[in-house]
């Protein structure tokens, strides 16, 4: 599996982002029922099975709020679990957790959802050499921990950005040509030149008839958008090794085996994080003191 790492700096501006926006002016709730000395224990507990994801930012969550805070992590990011299962421990001023719990919990739970769902894809892609890819459909400010949780699911990242690769898609296309496909090959090749070394090129196809141009100016990768099973299999034997083959478009769990088995090398699913539903994990309060 891919290095299970988050960057510090961004997780923690995602964070102050959201208690600015869920506690601006502190937890008025809890300051006027709670005592200040009031201490709790709680669990942050699985409710249905899953992939988890997101511990270290639930951590962090708490810690923001309360540096003397203790979490007890105690399910790894990547890690598989059954429902019932206790995910974290978590001890500290009860005012405390309680007004961190929201903020941790509703990325844990969107990070695990995200872990989870890729492990289904992934699960149902084994035995063929495709990998399981997210796109750039992330919930805007969230991208890096969306990402992350797809490598949690043992999916793969494509491009982080529009800054990190060229991708041409069927707009760029038509823009660049104008509306006439014999000057494809030249301009694509034209591009690439322009390009370091280390840029990774990399052109969608809507059709077959692309094919050929587009590999004639030398590009890293081509991409067979919503081609049929049979189209995609002729597809991969016509590029035959020339360039790396993804698939996109209609990838769900009911498609996503037979895709994988027609041989292309890359899966890119924005399902993996446009449309997922929040796992339901929850933080039970176990203990209260003073």
């Amino acid at each position: 599996m891919t290095s299970l790492t988050l960057p510090a700096a961004p997780v923690r501006e995602i964070l102050e982002r959201a208690f600015a926006e869920d506690a601006p002016s502190g937890d008025i709730t809890s300051q006027l029922l709670i005592p200040a000395e009031a201490r709790a224990a709680a669990v942050l507990n699985a409710r249905v099975p899953g992939v988890f994801s997101g511990g270290s930012v639930f951590r962090d969550a708490m810690l923001m709020v309360d540096p003397d805070t203790q979490v007890e992590l105690l399910v790894a990011d990547g890690e598989a679990f059954a429902a019932g299962t206790k995910l974290a421990r978590v001890t500290g001023r009860a005012r405390s957790v309680l007004l961190a719990e929201r903020v941790g919990l509703n990325l844990a739970q969107r990070m695990s959802a995200i872990a989870t769902k890729t492990a289904e894809f992934v699960a149902l892609a084994a035995g063929t050499k495709a990998r399981i890819t997210d796109t750039r459909k992330t919930t805007p400010g969230l991208r890096v921990l969306e990402r992350y949780a797809v490598r949690c699911g043992g999916g793969a990242n494509h491009r982080y950005s529009l800054s990190d690769a060229v991708l041409a898609k069927d707009n760029h296309l038509a823009v660049m040509t104008g509306g006439d496909p014999a000057r494809l090959t030249a301009l694509l090749a034209d591009a690439k030149a322009q390009l370091g070394h280390t840029t990774h090129f990399e052109v969608e196809v809507d059709s077959a008839d692309q094919i050929e141009p587009v590999l004639a100016a030398g590009v890293d990768t081509i991409m067979l958008d919503n081609f049929s099973l049979e189209e995609l299999r002729a597809g991969v034997r016509q590029v035959a090794g020339r360039a790396v083959v993804e698939a996109s478009g209609n990838v769900n769990l009911r498609t996503v085996a037979d895709i994988a088995a027609a041989g292309v090398d890359v899966i890119s699913v924005g399902a993996l994080t446009h449309s997922v539903t929040a796992l339901d994990l929850g933080l039970d309060v176990e203990l209260t003191v003073g």
